[in-house]
């Protein structure tokens, strides 16, 4: 069953035509990679899919139902969480009380001990286990971006939208940050995420949609997509063919 359907979807700021007619849908409990050079309309999808941009034209559906139109708080709402390419933070908070803010404005609001149980699970969950009293602003730079998701978790999401969350990261935050993915993904949540580390995306995406000046150019199996002849001149270039 198709979790999410884009259908001829358009963003246009002023004169610019930043995503032009973007197409695809995505099944319950796919990984699906979302490809292209910087620039080329990735980041904006996402945005619309998550309500913080207004589509230009087109229709986005989540389980067949129409969210084009909503807000991101009512998007949320739906099942739909995300990271930013820039981690947010509320760095004069505890790691904790950053995961406590998600819980509290979601749809079913948690707070006091029931609240408590489940930010220590989320933060085991990502690996930040027993630092729920940590401050925020003392986090390393891949223990942010595990807040990030703990934060992103606590929704509950049918549909989570990672951008470049592996960016940045040593070889060895890398493997764990891939383990991660992983087991979200066996949990059954779907998942669209932007990248550019291609051990990842080969680790991780069965499927990956390529993007190039805001229109799709590929969309396939993995292996298939990223030994595409336009795709390599597009993006990924020969060394990484």
């Amino acid at each position: 069953m198709n979790l999410l359907s884009l259908n001829g979807v358009t963003k246009r700021f002023g004169g610019l035509t930043a995503v032009n007619g973007l197409s695809f849908d995505l099944l319950e409990g796919e990984t699906v990679g979302l490809l292209g050079p910087n620039g080329s309309g990735k980041t904006t999808a996402l945005n619309m899919i998550s309500g913080y941009l207004r589509v230009s034209g087109g229709t986005i559906a989540l389980s067949g139902d129409a969210i084009s139109r909503l807000g991101p708080e009512r998007i949320a709402h739906r099942g739909v969480a995300r990271t930013f390419q820039l981690v947010r933070v509320l760095p004069s908070l505890s790691v904790g009380d950053n995961v406590l803010a998600a819980l509290a404005f979601r749809q079913t609001p948690l707070w006091g001990k029931a609240a408590a149980a489940h930010i220590d699970t989320l933060l085991a969950d990502v690996g930040l286990a027993g630092r729920a009293s940590q401050p925020a602003d003392s986090l390393t730079y891949i223990d942010l971006k595990r807040m990030e998701l703990a934060r992103a978790l606590a929704s509950d999401p049918k549909l989570l939208l990672l951008d470049e969350w592996l960016a940045g990261l040593n070889p060895t935050e890398l493997r764990a940050g891939i383990d991660l993915i992983t087991s979200l993904r066996q949990r059954g949540i779907t998942i669209l995420l932007v990248e550019h580390v291609m051990d990842a995306v080969r680790a991780l995406c069965t499927r990956c949609i390529v993007m190039n000046a805001g229109s799709k150019i590929a969309d396939g199996p993995t292996a298939e997509v990223l030994a595409d002849p336009e795709v390599i001149r597009a993006y990924l270039g020969d060394e990484d063919a």
